[in-house]
């Protein structure tokens, strides 16, 4: 059915349906409210607290000023019998016109938003607006509103909708029935007119629960699939020679925590079966995860395999080869660096030694996945920061082995329990949750722009000490906006308050040659503070860095804001964490978490229920997660999708259930680690 078929869809709305992707009657249904305004519970002007509130009043006046440039704020003095309040508006001036008003009751709106206390005094932040004349009975009580996708206007939404209620009300079952009646799900028409035309909260909440099972239900099944598939692959078993293992740990610089003793035991378990392993080890920083690594490369190699580790950056692969050189030196273990900036000749030299076989571990970047490097008898892949990686990079080195090859994907991001479940239940995982004794608690502090001369004063007084300090910037190159410039920062520093200290700049766009002087001249103790972008947030690994300064903090998540501060902290001395705010207001919540905890694991749960899966899971390596409606954190939900999934499996034909088995097909192929 065409879009202009629809009653009341002209050739103009038809394009703005087209232009914000939603050309078909099925996308319009699909596509669901990001918030809804509730007209059930109405409140008086003189009678609201702080809070969300919702207020029938009419627009005794309002004006636009500019603040500064690329600000403007649009003010409003609202009105209703029983008393005003001001409503406030960043960067909208299309309020002034959309609000004018020809008298006093002639044009009431309903406003809802957050009041709060801003700018020294309570106002209605950014509120939606509904003409009172302009809600339909059919809407309900609870209106919805929609993302604007290219200027798209909730109003239109609503409108077409409206027309397409009788079709929603056909709209065909997608899931079994004995799913439906076991969970207490309304049926799919009943999800769709609960999400779009609700009359109460409860109507709405019952929706969104039918539809967000469907979702998460879809990604349990194929996770499930996936393992099964595994399961049915083969792969060449590995040996345990424990005296040769003991030995290694034997001649280790340092005891192994009770985690990293634990982890191993489980690697090696896996790997003595005919199925490949396919096992991920998360580790919060410093937790020690590459050692781990290390013994089931050393246990693979000793029965005469090649391993291969994967990581996703030139400065992360060059470090795991020197650590691992260092470690197997002593056993006559060859260790190769496959990287984008190897010489030609030197290149041609090391493929001919994987090939082989005269080379045991190969540490690269993706270089490692093109079509020249051939190896011997590859039988262990480990992959480092293995969300940074995609499918097709994974299997490419996968394939390289005559029989699948055991896998070993490790990760500094701590995933939440909730996400594991659902993206990575394919995998067998392991915790390593203690650190190396010794170890202690960074110091996080918050900081606005007012307090930046202290903060360099207690920078100054540890590089007086002889220790090394990191400055993050989130940019390369000066900008209009209000995000530090690493290349600004640096000049500022050299010439300024730290124009006594010997100041280097790290960067993507260096030249890996280039990096590596940098970084050498860090580790070598040349560089006393190391101005960067968020580049040094994995493998540099200098313990003598005792403080961080992370400049416009607010502008990251916190997962990777704790993983920058993992760059510090990494030896007996205690270590400093500064977060520069961009302004001097009042942080916010979720900074105020990563200064009062350094536990990764509840970071990473905060930061599922703030911003979302893209941040721990990769979105931009993995494709798109369809969730609409579903939280990653809603772990009740979760665990009853994963029987109904577990029974799915089991008990019924997924191609009967076309809708669903696309999407189960699909989220096979986007979570899949070998």
């Amino acid at each position: 059915m065409d879009i202009e078929a629809i009653k009341g869809v002209g050739p103009k709305s038809a394009e703005q349906l087209r232009l914000a992707g939603l050309g078909t009657p099925r996308k319009i249904i699909e596509f669901l409210p990001r918030k809804y305004d509730d007209f059930n519970n109405l409140e008086n002007i003189a009678d609201i607290k702080p809070g969300n509130i919702t207020v029938q009043a009419s627009v005794d006046s309002i004006s636009v000023k500019q603040v500064r440039r690329g600000m403007t704020i649009t003010t409003a003095a609202l009105s209703d019998d029983t008393g005003k309040i001001n409503a406030v508006w960043f960067n909208q001036p299309y309020r002034k016109n959309q609000l004018a008003s020809t008298g006093k009751h002639e044009s009431r709106y309903f406003f809802s938003g957050s009041f709060e206390f801003s700018y020294g005094k309570y106002q209605l932040l950014n509120p939606s607006a509904e003409k009172v004349s302009d809600i339909t009975t059919q809407a309900g009580c609870m209106l919805p509103t929609y993302r604007a996708l290219k200027g798209l206007k909730s109003q239109l939404i609503r409108k077409v909708l409206l027309e397409l209620k009788p079709a929603i009300t056909m709209l065909k079952e997608t899931l079994p029935p004995d799913i439906i009646k076991k969970y207490g799900l309304v049926s799919r028409s009943n999800a769709y007119l609960g999400v779009h035309f609700p009359k109460t909260r409860e109507d709405m909440l019952a929706a969104k629960r039918r539809l967000g099972f469907e979702e998460i239900l879809s990604l349990l099944i194929a996770s499930q699939l996936n393992r099964r598939q595994n399961n049915q692959l083969k792969s060449t078993p590995v040996r345990f020679i424990e005296s040769e293992v003991r030995a290694f740990v034997k001649s280790l610089p340092f005891s192994l925590t009770d985690d990293q003793r634990r982890a191993s035991w489980d690697i090696i378990k896996d790997m003595t079966l005919e199925t490949p392993m396919n096992r991920l080890v998360q580790g919060d920083v410093g937790a020690g995860k590459t050692i781990v690594a290390a013994i089931a490369a050393f246990l693979t190699i000793r029965n005469g395999y090649q391993v291969a580790i994967m990581a996703p950056t030139e400065i992360l692969a060059r470090q795991h080869a020197e650590t691992l050189d260092g470690l197997f030196r002593d056993f006559n273990i060859k260790v190769g660096l496959l990287v984008g900036g190897i010489k030609k000749d030197d290149r041609g030299q090391l493929l001919e030694n994987i090939s082989s076989g005269s080379i045991d571990l190969v540490v690269g970047t993706h270089a490692l996945i093109q079509e020249g490097v051939k190896f011997n008898k590859l039988n262990l892949v480990i992959i480092d920061e293995q969300h940074r990686f995609g499918v097709a990079q994974r299997q490419k080195l996968l394939q390289k082995a005559e029989l699948t090859p055991h896998l070993l994907t490790m990760t500094a991001t701590p995933i939440p329990r909730s996400l594991a479940l659902t993206l990575y239940g394919d995998l067998d995982m392991t915790i390593i949750r203690n650190k190396p004794a010794g170890r202690r608690d960074i110091i996080t502090r918050l900081i606005s722009p007012t307090s930046r001369g202290q903060i360099e004063q207690a920078i100054d007084d540890e590089l007086a000490k002889g220790h090394q300090a990191y400055v993050v910037c989130p940019l390369i190159d000066e900008s209009e906006n209000e995000q530090k410039s690493a290349e600004a920062e640096y000049k500022r520093l050299s010439g300024g308050v730290f124009s006594h200290r010997r100041i280097g700049l790290l960067h993507g766009k260096l030249k890996p040659a280039e990096k590596d002087v940098v970084l050498n001249q860090f580790v070598n103790r040349k560089i006393d503070i190391m101005v960067s972008t968020t580049v040094v947030e994995v493998g540099v690994d200098v313990p003598n860095a005792t403080v961080i300064l992370i400049e416009s903090a607010d502008r990251f998540g916190l997962s990777q804001l704790h993983q920058l501060r993992g760059r510090v902290g990494r030896s007996d001395h205690q270590s400093y964490c500064y977060l520069m705010l961009t302004d001097n207001l009042k942080p916010s919540a979720r900074l105020k978490e990563i200064e009062k905890s350094t536990d990764g694991f509840y970071l990473s749960e905060r930061d599922l229920e703030l911003r979302g899966p893209g941040e721990i899971y990769g979105k931009a390596q993995h494709g798109t997660l369809n969730l609409q409606v579903a939280s990653l954190g809603d772990t009740e939900l979760i665990s009853e999708a994963q029987k109904a999934a577990s029974w799915c499996v089991e008990k019924i034909k997924l191609n009967e259930y076309r809708e669903l088995y696309e999407q189960v097909q699909y989220y096979q192929r986007l979570t899949v680690l070998n």
